[in-house]
């Protein structure tokens, strides 16, 4: 007699077709137990009699699926999946990129079970984490960007260093904006939050950690009431108040989670892409990130805001100058020859700008993110020359002045920002970050 494989749920199909059969079961009694109908019981009581146990067994038990997929393709996706710039790829983001890089379509789980047969994915249990509060999304689109950086190492040694990736999260969307630095400092993060501006405009708030850059902490026996009544600010503070944008400081990394959450998928996710492009160069990384990560971000991660529709981005007006409030700024007082010390160099207010009672006064001077320096007094700007110093310090050799663009920004995009985040940092910030450090 041919023994028939089933498994236990055929087994007990069998046994109360068998007892309907004896006329031990009714077959409204059968029907009820297996959750069909009456007639389809009397047909497979009817069948029993002609084709025996096989009954209760699926027609194509045993054999293998129309839809299988050929040996050809599996083995060929096993020696892909081999190859060393794809040694820690898990079975969704393998799928994914089989897909994009090979247009080869597997579904994740056919790939898993593949690479657990071949010996490279092994199944794991997720671990638990500390549960910490949880909070919501805003509920609009740029009511809340949340703002940090990663230390990573981003090219894995390929090439050139790659460290630091300063990235700008949508609370209420997940939507992303960044860039790679070379330095986590005040001028990197302004040209980020640049970008950032003219893209999308001026979000409401923005949520940093306690980093130097965005706080200053209390002095040793000062009081909250007693620093904001003394006003004292970062840069990006003061640049973010002149831009009429809130700052929200965190006191944990888990309190500004969505960013945080964000960088393990970048460090996962960005990594291994970087890799499969062949990237060597911030340069390079850059561009990837501009053409390829972020749009594919925000096309697959980004969630739908509560409020639909409802922008609260604010746009950049004629009234605000990104080149002056993105700067590093100080005040000067100008001394009697109409000269004022910067970092250890003096420039002068050349002659055709110099106005009575200058002398002994205030002067705003800012350190542009392209390097220039530029004088205002009293909300207009004067031209400047460097100089030669106080006596005892050699001179210092100064350019030619360009004439003044009265054109400025008119007529499209300016592209001064061209190849910003090619080039190091300028002389004088390097000066600026270096009095900083030994401060």
């Amino acid at each position: 007699m041919e023994r028939i494989a089933m498994t236990q749920e055929e087994r007990d199909w069998l046994d109360t077709l068998k007892r309907v059969r004896d006329g031990m079961l009714t077959q409204r009694e059968a029907a009820g137990q297996l959750g069909i109908s009456d007639r389809w019981v009397r047909s497979l009581v009817a069948d029993l009699k002609q084709r025996g146990d096989r009954i209760v067994v699926h027609g194509l038990s045993g054999r293998e699926s129309n839809r299988r997929i050929d040996a050809k393709i599996r083995d060929k996706v096993v020696a892909i999946l081999r190859q060393p710039d794809w040694h820690d790829f898990g079975p969704t983001f393998a799928a994914e990129q089989l897909a994009k890089q090979h247009e080869i379509v597997v579904s994740r789980e056919t790939l898993r079970g593949w690479m657990m047969a071949a010996g490279i994915w092994k199944s794991r249990s997720r671990k638990l984490r500390k549960v910490h509060p949880w909070r919501p999304r805003r509920s609009s689109y740029g009511e809340l960007v949340q703002w940090d950086t990663s230390d990573h190492d981003w090219l894995e040694k390929r090439g050139e260093r790659v460290r630091h990736l300063v990235r700008m999260i949508d609370d209420a969307t997940s939507r992303s904006w960044g860039r790679f630095v070379e330095h986590d400092g005040t001028r990197e993060n302004m040209g980020v939050l640049r970008e950032y501006l003219e893209r999308y405009g001026r979000p409401v708030e923005v949520y940093t950690d306690r980093d130097s850059m965005f706080y200053v902490p209390l002095r040793k026996g000062e009081s909250l009431e007693q620093r904001r009544q003394q006003d004292r600010l970062t840069q990006l503070g003061r640049a973010l108040r002149e831009l009429g944008i809130g700052a929200i400081v965190a006191y944990s990394a888990q309190a500004k989670g969505r960013v945080e959450r964000s960088f393990e998928t970048d460090q996962d996710r960005l990594v291994k892409q970087l890799r499969l492009a062949k990237i060597k160069t911030m340069r390079e990384a850059n561009e990837f990130l501009e053409k390829e990560y972020w749009p594919e971000w925000n096309e697959r991660f980004t969630v739908s805001p509560a409020a639909v529709g409802m922008d609260m981005h604010r746009p950049l007006t004629k009234e605000i100058d990104l080149d002056a409030t993105l700067s590093y700024v100080e005040n000067r007082v100008i001394t009697n020859d109409y000269t004022f010390a910067y970092y250890g160099r003096y420039y002068q207010i050349v002659r055709e700008h110099v106005k009575a009672g200058m002398k002994r006064q205030d002067l705003r001077v800012e350190l542009r993110l392209n390097g220039e320096l530029k004088a205002c007094y009293q909300g207009r700007y004067v031209a400047i020359k460097e100089c030669s110093s106080e006596a005892g310090h050699s001179a210092v050799p100064s350019k030619p002045a360009k004439p003044t663009r009265k054109d400025h920004n008119a007529g499209g995009k300016s592209r001064w920002m061209d190849g910003f985040w090619d080039k190091p940092s300028p002389a004088l910030w390097q000066a600026i970050r270096n009095v900083k450090e030994k401060s």
